[in-house]
């Protein structure tokens, strides 16, 4: 027989308490199966021990960008002279 969520819930929690996050940890996992409309005889029988979750921060726009390695004896160029920029030569 399938447990409700609600037990489920009070499993985990119990487990969490024992320090057993191993066991909590796995609970929280079928309980977000169940949640995301898995059935529960496949939510019992799901290995979730491969999953990775996100981590915080770790959302929004540009952050799995990655950042340009400069070489090691890279200067950056002269700026220009501001009083001559944009002159014309005659």
């Amino acid at each position: 027989m399938s447990k409700t969520l609600e037990d489920l819930q009070r499993e985990m929690e119990i487990a969490a308490s024992d320090l057993d996050f191993e066991k909590a940890r796995q609970i929280r996992d079928r309980i977000s199966l169940l949640r995301g409309g898995a059935e529960a005889t496949d939510a019992e029988a799901a290995d979730t021990s491969g999953l990775a979750r996100q981590q915080p921060g770790a959302m929004g726009l540009g952050t799995s960008r990655q950042r340009p390695v400069l070489p090691p004896d890279w200067k950056p160029p002269k700026k220009p002279d501001l009083m001559t920029s944009g002159q014309k030569r005659k």
